[in-house]
This record gives structure tokens, sequence and C-alpha cells, in this order.
């Protein structure tokens, strides 16, 4: 099964108040292995950046001043997540920036039947614990030492690694296990089948008087026994 995790930067936190997306990463999973396949655009916002956003992920305005606009780009984003499952970590906030983008260009939103919110997986695998990105990397042995600020192509790597954790993560290996025993056994099943072998009656174990009278003379023949004591 082919699915995509992704992740987005923004300006702020509502698209609805004019806030919009300046960055977008994908990697693409099949069967929960990374393919080695991504994407990743910065995208011109049109407007300014505010400071405190600018300092979770270093994206200044200036940078972004000559990256290309979303609505001029979005067709190769379509193009490459398709009609997969979309994966993010609290993922109505990806999703509405998303589809926010995607309304400025009159077209059609991204269904939310397709979302898969991490966020959620985690909150229920383990009830009570920290749930951010940072703590659930640290939680599965995850390096993230070169996370020094956000970045939606690198929170997109870290985050299919967590996925494919919170779905099972190093257990997804026994299932090809499961499919090489079958394989085995089919190879088994095409086998010549053994030679049966022939019933043979059980044989008497118990000893014949002639052995009795043996064990009895010899045993008188033992001088200070130990069960004579």
């Amino acid at each position: 099964m082919r699915e995509i995790v992704f992740d987005t930067e923004t300006t702020g936190l509502d698209p609805q108040t004019g806030d919009r997306m300046v960055e977008i990463g994908c990697v693409e999973l099949v069967n929960r292995v990374e393919t080695g396949a991504t994407f990743h655009a910065y995208y011109n916002p049109e407007r300014d950046m505010p400071a405190g956003a600018e300092a979770v992920h270093g994206l200044s305005a200036a940078f972004l001043s000559d990256k290309p606009l979303f609505r001029d780009t979005f067709a190769e984003l379509l193009e490459f997540i398709g009609d997969a499952p979309l994966v993010a970590h609290n993922a109505g906030f990806d999703f509405g920036f998303l589809n926010a983008e995607l309304a400025l260009c009159a077209m059609d939103p991204v269904c939310t039947s397709r979302m898969v919110d991490t966020v959620a997986l985690a909150r229920k695998k383990h009830p009570g614990a920290k749930l951010s990105l940072d703590a659930l990397c640290t939680r599965y042995g995850i390096d993230r030492s070169h996370r020094v600020k956000h970045g939606a192509l690198l929170d997109a790597e870290l985050l299919a690694q967590v996925y494919v954790e919170l779905t099972g993560g190093r257990q997804i290996g026994l299932e090809l296990a499961a499919e090489a025993g079958e394989d085995k056994a089919v190879a088994l099943a095409g086998a010549p089948a053994a030679t049966p072998r022939e019933r043979r009656e059980p044989r008497p174990h118990a000893a014949g008087a002639e052995e009795l009278a043996r064990h009895e003379a010899f045993i008188k023949t033992i001088e200070s026994p130990l069960w004579g004591r």
C-alpha cells in the first residue's frame, strides 16, 4: 500500500486569518517502507513572516521572496501525492493549510477521509505520554540530532520512522518471515512423500523366570549389601 507522510511550515497557526503555507515536505512509503521518493517545495506566501514563526522554522520573508507561488506549481504536489492516504503529525493542522491553499486556487480540497493522524495513533498507544515529534523520536530511539529547527522535509522523514514504529515497527519484518514460511511449506508440499515405516509389535520388557533366578543368586553373593543394614 502506498502512503505519503508529509509536513508543512507556515506563517502562523490559522489559515482563516491570512496565514499561509510556506514549505511542504513529503515522503513516500510503500508497505510501510520508505522508497526514497520525496517531494519538497518552498512557496512565496506573498506576505510578511512573523518573528515567532521564523524562530520556529528559520524561513524569512527575504528567503521566500524568490520562491514560486503555490498557485503556479500545485499540480506537481498533487501529482506526487496522488490518491494515497496522507500521514501527518496533528494532521488537522496540515490538512487545514493544504486545503486553504487549494481553495485559493479554486481547487477541490483533499478529502479528510485520507487523513492519518500520528498524534491520535500515539495517544492511543501511549496514553498519558508526551506526544510531540521530538518525544516520540526519543521514545523509539530515532536520531534527531540534526534537527536544529523545524523543516518540512526533515520532519516528514523523522515522522515516517515514527509512523512505522507506531504501526508495528520492526515487527513488520515478521510478515516477510511468514511469507517465507509459506514458501517453504509450498516447497515441502511438492517434495516426495516419505516411505511409511513398517509397524512393529512392542517387545516384552519383563524379566523371565530364569533371569529372576540368576538375579537372586547374584544378590546372595554380595557381602554386607546396603539394603541389608
